[in-house]
């Protein structure tokens, strides 16, 4: 009699436990249906309820991570950063209060919003400039553009070590990615030297004044809000993608006819490329190997980098959302002693902020 009851305690059992996972990914799916998931390859700590809608979600992200490297000019500054999605606080149980967390979700919006804002005026206001002295030099506005477009990595690196000084955090991975895109940029700018953009003594004393004073622009932004400084600099690089692509389009047929640099030669095809991918964090290591046969590829691979920038740019103004690709399949846990646990915060001023509104720092 007790095994009798006991099978159909059994049978019941299974048969509710099918009946609700089914129920459930029935919900879940409309409920993915009704809410488009947004591909982001740096993001680890995606969920589903039931593992069919897993496997499909994951066919779907590589259809989406395929339309977007495919469509490489569908940069855009507007959809650079969502005020919508918070990862920080994503799926840890953290109980908020709804009317702090509403004035907080309002906040941040309206402060992403003016941050964008001011960095839209500016690169505006700096292409203008661009486009009245470079109207028909191209490689000399090149030069500038170049000189120019590696200076935030330096202002990211110089406040990274900084914070590292101090004893706050280490960010390895951040350090290895900026090292990798300034390496980049300084490569476009010995292309642009080789071409004869730097011949003018003024295009040079113009490239190299603006630099300093935007390093140190940078290192107060980026000290304030690094969210800030990220975006400026993916404007500036959307700039450069755009400038580049049309250069292309319209210097097609002339660009083909010319040969190519030897510097752009060595560090497209030859040598060690760790650093060429390391830059590229929308991608898998050894996954572009540019072919340079004419100057046409060049400025082609050169418009694909700066995408490639735009891409890290805006990954990196989600904190703490930057991993270097040469470390993906490692275990998520075996950096942790590059990485201080005394805080986790994303400038000096937030970490001034949490330490005084933290409970130890009330307490002492």
């Amino acid at each position: 009699m007790a095994t009798s009851l006991s099978t159909t305690f059994f049978a019941i059992s299974v048969s509710s436990c099918s009946s609700f996972e089914t129920r459930n990914c029935r919900n879940s799916a409309s409920f993915y249906s009704r809410n488009p998931i947004i591909y982001n390859p740096l993001s680890s700590s995606s969920s589903f309820p039931c593992s069919s809608h897993r496997l499909l979600s994951r066919k779907l992200y590589r259809i989406q991570a395929t339309i977007l490297q495919d469509n490489e000019e569908k940069v855009a500054v507007e959809d650079s950063f969502q005020p919508k999605s918070f990862p920080d606080n994503e799926g840890k149980g953290i109980s908020v209060d709804p009317l702090e967390s509403t004035s907080s979700s309002v906040l941040e919006r309206w402060t992403i919003k003016v941050e964008q804002s001011v960095n839209i005026f500016l690169t505006d206001s700096v292409i203008k400039i661009l486009d009245t002295l470079y109207h028909d030099r191209h490689y000399a506005r090149f030069f500038v553009l170049e000189t120019i477009a590696r200076v935030p990595y330096f202002a990211f690196m110089s406040v990274l070590h900084m914070y590292e000084s101090f004893g706050w955090w280490r960010r390895a991975d951040y350090l290895k990615v900026h090292f990798a895109e300034s390496w980049n940029e300084m490569h476009h700018l010995l292309i642009m030297e080789e071409l004869g953009g730097n011949a003018w003594w003024f295009d040079r004393f113009l490239a190299q004044h603006i630099a300093v004073f935007y390093y140190f622009m940078t290192v107060f932004m980026y000290i304030v809000s690094p969210r800030m400084a990220y975006h400026f600099s993916e404007c500036v690089e959307m700039h450069a993608f755009a400038t580049y692509d049309k250069f292309i389009k319209v210097q097609e047929d002339e660009l083909k006819k010319m040969p190519a640099p030897e510097v752009a030669v060595k560090y497209y095809t030859e040598g060690d490329l760790y650093l060429f991918d390391e830059f590229q964090t929308s991608r898998a290591p050894q996954s572009r190997r540019p072919k340079i046969e004419n100057l046409y590829d060049v400025f082609l691979n050169i418009r694909d980098d700066e995408a490639e920038h735009c891409k890290t740019m805006k990954a990196c103004q989600t904190h703490g959302n930057l991993r270097s690709p040469h470390s993906y399949s490692e275990d998520a846990f075996e950096d942790s002693g590059c990485i201080l646990p005394q805080a986790d915060c994303e400038g000096i001023v937030d970490c001034i902020k949490k330490s005084v509104t933290s409970p130890q720092g009330k307490a002492n």
